[in-house]
C-alpha cells in the first residue's frame, strides 16, 4: 500500500503519490480535475457532498454549505445540520475523505497512510486538529508538514539539488485563504528551515471579499432603492463565485465584466486589473510587511540574498504579486507549480517519513507501506525546522501582583528544541502551584496575557512548610514536529508531573466517535 501526500487547503484540496519511477503524481478526482474545492454540502442527515458539486450547491442551498473550514482548525466553532453537530475536524474529515475515495477510484488503491499539510505557522491546536480530522477519515497520518517544506521538497527533488549545490529559497505562499512566508536552506538532501511568518486569515478569499464589496456598491448606485444584495444568501454566493471568477480572468487579461442580479434588476459592471490591485492593495501590503520581518530575520542569522523566491498557492497567480516583490526587495521570483506543489513535496515527505518510521521502528514490517520500486537510491531529506510560535508559562510578579508570560521557547528557535528555566512560588506554606502552558497569539511576541492563548495545565505538589520563592524547575521540550511536552519538577521531595498537551478540540474517544458517525454518511 503507497503513502500519499494531501495539501488540505482552504479553498482548494489537493492529493499525490510517488509513482514507480519515482516521480510526483498528483491523483485527479471523479471529476477529472487535480484540485477539489474544500467545500463540504451537507445534503441530508445521510449524504454529504464535497468538491465542485458541493461548491455550486452554494447558491441554492447556501445554508447548509461550508467553506474556509480550515480557518477555524484548532477553534471550537460548531456547526449544525439537519439535527447534528460538526466540530471543524468532522468537517474537514470529509473533504480528506473526498480525496482518498476519489484517488481509490483512479490509482485502484486504497489510500491509508497519508502526511497531510499544514501552514507553516499553524500552532500546537490546528496541527493537532489536523492529525485527528485525518483520524477521523480513517487514515493513518504518518506526521504534518509544513506547507513552505513540502514547496520545498518539490522543487528540489525534481531538479538535482546535489549537482546545484548549497542555496537558500525563500517560499511566498499565498492560498486561498492563508498567507506564510518562509526562508530555508538546502544543502545537498539537508533542508533547514531559518525562519517563517504568516498570517491564519489572510488569503485569495479576503481579495474576492474586496471584489464583492465594489460590486455591491456598484449595483447599489444603480439601484438606491433595492435591497443589499449580501442580504440575500443566494445573491451572495452568486457574487463570491462571480468575484473569485473575475480574479482570476484578470490575472490573465486586463478587463473584465459582471453581470450583478438581484430581486429581478440587473447592473453590468466592468472591473480592470488596475482597479482590482488598487481594491486590495492594503491586503498584498501586509503580506510585503511579513515577507519583510522574514527576510531581515534571515540577514540576522547570515542569509542575506536568495537564490530562488518561489511563489506557491493559486492567489501568487495575479501579476501584481509578482510585481510587488520586485518593487520592494528586488526579487525575481517564480511560479512554482502553484496549486499542486504543496500535494507533491507532501508526497516525497511521505515516502521519507514511511521509510525513517519502518527503519526505527515506529512501524512493523506488516504495518510498512509499500516503496515504489525506482530503481533509484532513495535517501531521505535531513530536515531541521523552526517554532511556528512561542511557548511559556504564565507567571506572577511576587511583588506586583502582575500577571504576564514568560516564554522559554521562541518563535522561530530551531527545533528540536530544550529549554530549562527555573521558577519560584508566591507565599509561605504554598502547597501546589499551577503551571499553565501559554503559546503565542499575535504575530509578534508579547508577555501580556491577551496576546498569547492558554494550550494546557497541570498542578505540581510543594512540599509543605516551605517559604516563599521556593523553587521548582520547569523543561519545554518542541520536537521537530511540532509536539509540545513540558515537565515540572520540584527538585527537594523530586515530584515531578509531565505536562500532556490536551488541546482543547476532540478526544480521542470523541475521534472514535466521529468516525463511526461519518461510516454511516454517504460521502459524494
Amino acid at each position: 500500500m503507497a503513502v500519499y501526500g494531501i495539501d488540505l487547503g482552504t479553498t482548494y484540496s489537493c492529493i499525490a503519490r510517488i509513482d514507480d519511477v519515482g516521480r510526483p503524481t498528483v491523483l485527479r478526482n471523479i471529476e477529472g480535475a487535480d484540485t477539489t474545492p474544500s467545500v463540504v454540502y451537507f445534503e441530508s442527515a445521510d449524504s454529504v457532498v464535497v468538491g465542485q458539486s458541493a461548491k455550486d450547491a452554494t447558491v441554492l442551498d447556501p445554508d447548509h454549505v461550508v467553506q474556509l473550514i480550515k480557518r477555524d482548525m484548532g477553534d471550537v466553532v460548531p456547526r449544525e445540520f439537519h439535527g447534528r453537530t460538526y466540530t471543524p475536524e468532522e468537517i474537514s474529515a470529509r473533504i480528506l475523505r473526498k480525496l482518498v475515495d476519489d484517488a481509490k477510484a483512479t490509482a485502484g488503491e486504497e489510500a491509508r497512510d497519508v502526511v497531510i499539510s499544514v501552514p507553516a505557522y499553524f500552532g500546537l491546536a490546528e496541527r493537532d486538529a489536523t492529525r485527528k480530522a485525518g483520524e477521523i477519515a480513517g487514515l493513518r497520518v504518518l506526521d504534518v508538514v509544513a506547507e513552505p517544506i513540502a514547496a520545498a521538497l518539490d522543487y528540489g527533488a525534481l531538479e538535482g539539488d546535489e549537482e546545484r549545490g548549497d542555496r537558500a529559497v525563500l517560499v511566498y505562499d499565498l492560498g486561498g485563504g492563508t498567507f506564510d512566508t518562509t526562508v530555508l536552506t538546502l544543502r545537498g538532501r539537508e533542508l533547514t528551515v531559518l525562519c517563517t511568518d504568516g498570517a491564519k486569515e489572510l488569503g485569495g478569499s479576503d481579495f474576492d471579499d474586496r471584489i464583492v464589496a465594489h460590486l455591491v456598491e456598484r449595483f447599489r448606485e444603480r439601484f438606491p432603492d433595492a435591497d443589499d444584495p449580501l442580504s440575500d444568501p443566494q445573491s451572495e454566493t452568486q457574487l463570491r463565485k462571480d468575484a473569485e471568477e473575475a480574479k482570476k480572468a484578470l490575472s490573465f487579461r486586463e478587463r473584465y465584466t459582471v453581470r450583478v442580479m438581484h430581486q429581478g434588476r440587473v447592473e453590468a459592471v466592468e472591473l480592470t486589473r488596475g482597479l482590482i490591485e488598487e481594491l486590495t492593495r492594503d491586503l498584498l501590503d501586509r503580506t510585503v510587511d511579513i515577507t519583510r520581518r522574514t527576510v531581515e530575520l534571515a540577514a540576522e542569522r547570515g542569509v542575506p540574498s536568495f537564490d530562488d523566491v518561489l511563489l506557491v498557492g493559486g492567489a501568487t497567480k495575479m501579476p501584481a504579486v509578482a510585481a510587488a516583490l520586485r518593487t520592494q526587495f528586488g526579487f525575481e521570483p517564480r511560479l512554482h507549480n502553484p496549486d499542486l506543489a504543496v500535494a507533491r513535496g507532501a508526497a516525497f515527505y511521505a515516502l521519507d517519513r514511511a521509510a525513517y518510521m519502518v527503519s526505527s521502528g515506529e512501524l512493523s514490517d506488516e504495518q510498512a507501506p509499500d516503496v515504489p520500486e525506482t530503481g533509484l537510491t532513495h535517501r531521505p531529506y535531513e530536515i531541521s525546522t523552526v517554532a511556528s510560535r512561542g511557548y511559556g508559562i504564565r507567571v506572577t510578579d511576587i511583588d506586583t501582583g502582575r500577571e504576564y508570560v514568560t516564554h522559554l521557547v521562541h518563535a522561530n528557535d530551531g527545533l528540536p528544541a530544550s529549554v530549562t528555566d527555573d521558577f519560584f512560588t508566591l507565599r509561605d506554606g504554598q502547597r501546589q502551584v499551577r503551571i499553565q502552558v501559554m503559546e503565542q497569539a499575535g504575530a509578534v511576541e508579547s508577555e501580556e496575557l491577551a496576546h498569547n492563548t492558554a494550550v494546557a495545565q497541570g498542578t505540581l505538589k510543594i512540599p509543605p512548610g516551605k517559604p516563599a520563592r521556593w523553587p521548582f524547575q520547569c523543561v519545554f521540550t518542541l520536537d521537530a514536529s511540532g509536539l509540545l511536552t513540558v515537565v515540572a519538577t520540584e527538585r527537594e521531595s523530586g515530584e515531578q508531573i509531565e505536562i500532556s498537551i490536551q488541546i482543547g478540540g476532540l478526544s480521542q474517544e470523541a475521534v472514535d466517535e466521529a468516525r463511526v458517525a461519518m461510516s454511516r454518511q454517504r460521502i459524494g
